[in-house]
């Protein structure tokens, strides 16, 4: 284990980056959690949550860029920091509810989100066992959905008590409670910052041409920006096929949602154990891409007359898949990263990423229109990653060593 983090043991700072990741997650969504409250309050339009996520990560493809310089000239802890601050400033500036100030809030959070992953990936490269990463990675990635079951939990019964507004200031204000204390491991875990290095706009090319120099590094990318689409696609339209399509009630079908969702945390672990021990990254990776196919081919088969049980064994087939491959693809952008640039590198990869869910389910929204077919959409959906895991399986072998520099 090289690097400055040696007095701060790995559990230690796998508990502190999942925490951090967790909150920035929740801060994430309590504005779409809060919609219908602060729709009916503000007037403006509930269906306003698309375009609302969307400049959120627009924001975070921003951040994701400046992130390996945050983190080079900065600190990972510090880069972090940042990044619960920008988060709380975006909450702040959203309680005014006018359209504009929501807008720019999205943004301000998505920079913030965005160099969180990186920070982590920093910090726990120095401190994870090469045969462990993608589990480690896996657990820590787990506080993107734990997150999300923070905020549909406690942003509803926060907004019954202090109202929307309130809820947004008591997530602003765990956000910066969680930046102060992270100031107590800042010394050491940031020992090997480099402050004279530039980490401004200049720098936004860099993470890309390292993703891009490298074919590994490229194929992982672009096999992220395929699997998120799926991944968000399956979140922002499910509740509505079941629904419209299998004549669930809203209730039933957001219960159902969160079983896939419950199923991705598991999944994270599990997948992360399996890549570990068993199949390597890039073949896991390869098999997630076959599960989705095979639970998208399952519930779009589905009629309204299906057993429930069976919609539900679709569904955590492909939450499991969909959702739970993050921490296998960033543990495997980690280990083949220059020494040194994991922080840009894991960056760059998630540019690629957040495009992903930029486009996905306005492509997935778009496709459901022209053929009037949420299942011709699902299928749709899911054959660039399919693609993927295949070219995944035949380039398998490039992902055994490091490539050189």
């Amino acid at each position: 284990m090289a690097g400055a983090c040696v007095r701060v043991s790995s559990g230690a700072v796998l508990a502190i980056t999942l925490a951090v990741q967790s909150l920035v997650a929740a801060a994430a969504l309590v504005v779409p959690v809060l919609a219908p409250a602060i729709s009916a309050q503000t007037g403006v339009a509930g269906e306003s949550v698309g375009i609302y996520v969307s400049l959120m990560y627009v924001g975070a493809m921003a951040g994701s860029l400046m992130a390996g310089g945050w983190v080079s000239r900065l600190g990972a802890i510090r880069a972090s920091q940042l990044g619960l601050v920008l988060c709380a400033a975006g909450l702040l500036l959203s309680v005014a509810g006018y359209t504009v100030l929501l807008a720019i809030g999205a943004v301000l959070l998505g920079l913030g989100y965005g160099p969180i992953t990186p920070a982590s990936s920093h910090l726990l490269i120095q401190t994870t066992p090469v045969h462990r990463m993608s589990f480690v990675f896996s657990v820590k990635q787990t506080g993107v959905p734990l997150g999300g079951v923070l905020a549909g939990l406690l942003a509803p019964k926060l907004e019954i008590g202090v109202g929307w507004q309130g809820a947004l200031l008591v997530t602003a204000a765990a956000c910066l409670i969680c930046a102060l204390l992270a100031q107590w491991v800042r010394a050491e875990l940031d020992a090997d910052r480099k402050p004279a290095r530039t980490a401004g706009l200049g720098n936004l090319r860099a993470p890309l041409a390292l993703i891009f120099s490298r074919r590994t590094l490229s194929l992982l990318a672009g096999a992220s920006l395929c699997f998120s689409a799926v991944q968000w696609s399956f979140s922002a339209y499910l509740v509505t096929y079941l629904h419209d399509s299998l004549a669930y009630t809203l209730i039933a079908a957001g219960a159902l949602l969160s079983l896939g969702q419950v199923a991705g945390v598991v999944g994270r672990i599990f997948w992360g154990w399996c890549a570990d021990r068993y199949l390597g990254a890039a073949l896991m990776l390869a098999v997630l891409a076959a599960l989705m196919g095979l639970g998208v081919l399952v519930l779009a088969s589905l009629s309204a007359q299906a057993p429930v049980p069976m919609v539900a064994l679709a569904l955590v087939v492909l939450g499991a898949a969909a959702v739970g491959w993050n921490g296998v693809y960033l543990a495997e952008i980690a280990r083949q990263a220059p020494a040194g640039k994991t922080g840009m590198a894991t960056g760059g990869a998630l540019t690629c990423t957040f495009l992903g869910v930029v486009v996905g389910p306005p492509l997935f929204g778009a496709m459901m229109a022209l053929f009037d077919s949420y299942r011709i959409a699902f299928v749709l959906i899911v054959i660039p990653s399919l693609l993927c895991g295949a070219l995944l399986v035949v380039q398998r072998r490039r992902f055994s060593v490091r490539e050189e520099t």
